[in-house]
């Protein structure tokens, strides 16, 4: 998957260095409202990255000073009910593989991320901000549904208390209060947050694809699933593990006491 030219009317720029794809939703004008073109690129791209095993993590970022404001609503124009659900079921293909990606997805945001935006930073894996972050589920102040996944990932991490008031509310939440309610993994200053963002993409990416990928998916269905199917995946899993060729180096490099393969990036300071 080639690197894309950054232009400004390109609605989507892809970016592939050293094995980390980074998606930059590029309407800054718009504060990166999604519109048609951008979400065609976007489906484009996950389907290319879920087939590229090169790719061994992914960054999610907006440009200028704001993640996603959400839904173009100026492009908004859906009179019939199976027009709606239509345009929706374009979004749910490429959404559902980004959620379900067997490789680490790192969401830097800055700025707004309101409404679809929320939903798609909500896919990664982690989400940094910056203190101007602000987030929102405005649905229900124009009458519609969240959606981009959100029903599925904003009450599996808030809980389905605070998501029922997130939602039902509409109301905007600071960094700070992201950072609390635990959506929020880090807030970074503003200058360093795409750096901050790149760096756990990286770290994450040299973990064993083979046990990231089970671990992830595993932790998914946690919710849906008791403790003795949780313990067969689990069996499963790490009889796979014990076989890989990474696990076998880990333990060599630790019985030499040599640099482990994998690190989890220290923020900067620590």
């Amino acid at each position: 998957m080639a690197n894309q030219t950054m232009t400004e009317t390109d609605p989507l720029l892809v970016e592939i260095d050293d094995g980390v794809a980074t998606l930059t939703l590029n309407r800054p004008q718009q504060k990166n409202a999604l519109n048609g073109p951008m979400r065609d690129a976007l489906r484009d791209a996950v389907y290319h990255i879920r087939a590229d095993r090169t790719v061994r993590a992914v960054v999610l970022r907006g440009a200028g000073t704001d993640f996603c404001a959400g839904g173009d609503i100026r492009a908004m124009n859906v009179t019939a009910a199976d027009a709606g659900r239509d345009r929706m079921d374009d979004l749910h293909g490429w959404i559902a593989m980004l959620a379900d990606l067997d490789r680490p997805v790192v969401a830097a945001v800055d700025g707004v991320a309101y409404g679809a935006g929320f939903s798609f930073a909500l896919l990664a894996d982690l989400i940094v901000a910056s203190p101007r972050a602000r987030f929102c589920m405005p649905f229900m102040k124009v009458g519609l549904v969240p959606d981009c996944g959100a029903l599925y990932t904003l009450p599996r991490v808030v809980g389905m208390a605070r998501a029922r008031e997130l939602v039902f509310s509409a109301r905007e939440v600071g960094a700070e209060e992201a950072h609390r309610l635990g959506f929020v993994l880090e807030i970074v200053p503003q200058d360093a947050l795409h750096a901050r963002a790149d760096a756990l993409a990286r770290g994450l990416g040299g973990a064993s694809p083979a046990a990231f990928g089970m671990t992830k998916r595993a932790l998914q269905q946690s919710f849906d699933s008791d403790l003795r199917a949780m313990l067969e995946l689990e069996s499963l899993g790490q009889g796979i593990a014990f076989t890989t060729d990474y696990h076998r180096e880990a333990v060599r490099r630790f019985k030499e006491k040599e640099p482990p393969l994998y690190r989890w990036p220290a923020a900067s300071g620590d």
